[in-house]
């Protein structure tokens, strides 16, 4: 019978409670991690080696249950399908900083499951998944070198709070996630409305000092009731092997990741690792992936080397320096705005497209349905890196670099205000791949705003910042390339205008990363993300004035409510009549605001005239050119405007008697006519003679 432990800590003001040993035993570690009402289950499972295969077979889902909230998923099945958006950006919170705390050469499967039990609409689940994770794997058999915990920042009026309630989140000005092991911090990520970096550290010690009780609380767990740790050292290499490849190669390996052009690098890098092959093969006989392991591990350690004691990088740029710049904006000429954004051997085309109010996404989530009216999609086709693989819709890594893309620039978007009517759809297409396409993506963003005339705050520009420890020498590296980071220790993407942070990403394979070592680094980030901005100013300085003629035009106007009714039409009869005559698009909202859109200035003026036509009120003692619609004997229904009708008594038609309407009017004919009253119940009596007295 398992032992059921069950102890609770505070982060911030809220109780956040850890249990384990009553659901999933047969997991090689689970925790049901709960804060308020919402709980999340976590499970860890071990399996067995998988050979031939040079990576970590790690697989992290994060699942949100519809019954966790009381719905029923709306989807035509009516049950959970694939991982929507937000599932698939925590996975990937958990994924990253987990995986670097495994040892170097574990090849076991290792899947991480973490399952949203219940969802009070008020405590998130996505940091208790990361904690969870940690815990679960804690109490597994399986090395690992944690512990980590997990923590959402916000600020509310100048003070930090941890894991602010989603109510809370309504009012903070930042966004972040943090992940702190017992040493230092392992990961970021988040967006803020805008930080200095002394701000930004200030939140970083803020979140450290926060979960430091979870992490005591995890070793007491995994003291109580963890289970025994699978042994396991990492693979050595042999030092003979490793010894004849550094004498006879060392030399040709340095001279060979010098070259600068990353693809007639890799070519070369290709053929010296054949001839290194063909080499010791006579010697070492059936150790062939042994050779491959030691050429490549002198390959890390020529470069970590060049760079840390020789300050000198692939390419041969400063440390601190960026890739050469160019930037064009306009280059295609039907969309509403385009750019083209290159640095280096790193392209992106990105474009933005202006949208009305049909055109917002609607993404349903636990929290219920919600409208998100400035997307952004980051595309990465095999052709940008040289590669032959089938296009297939978009993977984890999309999704992430176009969210960390989107959260640098949606504080600046003008659909940050509440009272902006279009939506805007922000696409970049990666044609060159060679390190930071995602902050290519940012920059790219920003100009294709700026060339489709959008009033945005400032301009926003991003670089990616790189990390390469070997004992006591450092090198911080900015704007990194695809080597850098591949062979580096740490991936850090700082986003913002030439003043502050808007957006920020962290990963770090080493132990963790210093407050010091932040701290210079995002300085570093900051000069070489004004430098980004000087040259993106030179290709456009400022939004253009006007927006692009094809993009379309929205005009918003109130009605009365009550006459919604009248604009909508039985079944939408009505407002689809519209549609269909001016080819304008009309939504109507619930308080009375009516927007029409149209990329046609005719079509939507013609439109408006028939929304305020039908809302129209007519008014007591003012004079209209009226339509007779229908005579009776005892008088004529005059069309005021359409929608609106008035009886003209045979009285009222002229001075004098009158023998019959016909001798006056006739249907179809205009005629002047002077309300003399409306009623309560909206009936209006119209007057001919007291209209042409009045003239």
């Amino acid at each position: 019978m398992s032992r059921i432990i069950r102890e609770s800590v505070m982060i911030g003001r809220r109780e956040l409670t850890i249990e384990t040993g009553r659901m999933a035993k047969q997991a090689g570690g689970s925790a049901l991690v709960q804060c308020g009402e919402s709980v999340v289950l976590v499970t860890v499972c071990g399996g067995g080696r998988r050979e031939g295969i040079d990576f970590f077979p790690l697989s992290c889902d994060y699942v949100e249950k519809t019954y966790a909230a009381g719905r029923i998923p709306g989807s035509f099945f009516r049950r959970e399908g694939r991982l929507g958006e937000k599932e698939t950006l925590t996975s990937r919170l958990i994924d990253r900083p987990c995986r670097p705390l495994f040892p170097e050469g574990f090849k076991n499967e290792v899947q991480i499951t973490a399952t949203v039990l219940s969802f009070d609409q008020e405590n998130d689940t996505d940091v208790l998944a990361i904690s969870g994770a940690s815990v679960a794997l804690m109490l597994s058999p399986l090395p690992w070198h944690g512990p980590i915990a997990g923590v959402r920042i916000g600020r509310i009026n100048g003070r930090w709070i941890a894991n602010p309630s989603l109510s809370e989140r309504e009012h903070s000005d930042t966004n972040i996630i943090m992940v702190v092991s017992e040493k230092a911090i392992v990961m970021v990520e988040g967006e803020t409305e805008g930080l200095s970096e002394a701000e930004f550290l200030d939140a970083m010690d803020f979140g450290t000092a926060a979960v430091k009780e979870l992490l005591a609380l995890q070793r007491r767990l995994a003291a109580a009731v963890g289970k025994p740790k699978n042994p396991f050292e990492s693979p050595k290499l042999d030092a003979q092997v490793l010894g004849r490849v550094r004498q006879q190669f060392g030399g040709r390996i340095r001279e060979t990741i010098q070259i600068r052009e990353k693809l007639a690098r890799y070519a070369a890098l290709d053929l010296l690792k054949k001839e290194v092959l063909a080499t010791l093969l006579v010697d070492f006989p059936e150790r062939g992936a042994e050779i491959g392991a030691c050429y490549s591990e002198i390959k890390s350690e020529t470069m970590r080397g060049m760079v840390t004691r020789e300050r000198k990088r692939i390419d041969g740029r400063r440390l601190d320096e960026v890739r050469p710049i160019t930037c064009e904006v306009g280059v295609l000429p039907r969309v509403h705005g385009s750019a083209l954004f290159t640095r280096g051997e790193t392209q992106a085309l990105v474009t933005l497209t202006v949208g009305t109010a049909g055109s917002d996404q609607r993404i349903e989530e636990l929290t219920g349905m919600r409208s998100k009216k400035f997307l952004l999609h980051y595309n990465f086709p095999p052709f940008s890196v040289g590669e032959v693989k089938p296009l297939r819709s978009p993977g984890r890594r999309e999704i992430g670099h176009g969210m960390l893309a989107e959260r640098a620039l949606s504080s600046v978007m003008p659909t940050a205000r509440a009272d902006y009517p279009y939506v805007l759809r922000v696409v970049s297409e990666i044609l060159e791949s060679n390190g930071s396409s995602s902050m290519a993506t940012v920059c790219g963003g920003t100009l294709a705003a700026m060339d489709a005339g959008l009033d945005i705050r400032a301009p926003v520009a991003g670089i990616a910042m790189g990390l390469i420890k070997e004992g006591d020498d450092v090198a911080v590296l900015s704007d990194i390339l695809g080597d850098e980071d591949h062979l580096g220790d740490m991936d850090f993407k700082v986003c913002g205008t030439a003043e502050q942070i808007t957006a920020i990403q962290m990963d770090v394979k080493i132990e963790g990363i210093s407050r010091e070592l932040m701290a210079s680094a995002l300085e570093q980030a900051r000069r070489g993300r004004v430098h980004i901005l000087e040259r993106m100013a030179a290709a456009i300085a400022e939004s253009r004035r006007d927006m692009s003629p094809y993009a379309p035009r929205i005009v918003a106007i109130k009605i009365n409510p009550d006459k919604i009714r009248d604009v909508i039409g039985a079944g939408g009869k009505v407002i689809r009549g519209i549609v269909a005559k001016t080819g304008a698009n009309v939504n109507v909202d619930d308080d009375g605001t009516v927007t029409v859109a149209s990329d046609n200035q005719e079509a939507l003026n013609e439109a408006l005239a028939i929304v305020r036509g039908l809302v129209r009120v007519p008014v007591a003692g003012e004079v209209y050119l009226g339509t007779v619609r229908k005579i009776l004997e005892f008088g004529a229904f005059v069309e005021l405007f359409p929608g609106t009708d008035g009886l003209l008594h045979i009285s009222e038609l002229s001075e004098g008697h009158v023998d019959s309407v016909t001798d006056v009017v006739r249907e179809g004919e205009e005629v002047l006519v002077k309300v003399l009253a409306v009623d309560r119940m909206g009936k209006v009596r119209l007057s001919r003679k007291a209209a042409l007295a009045d003239a």
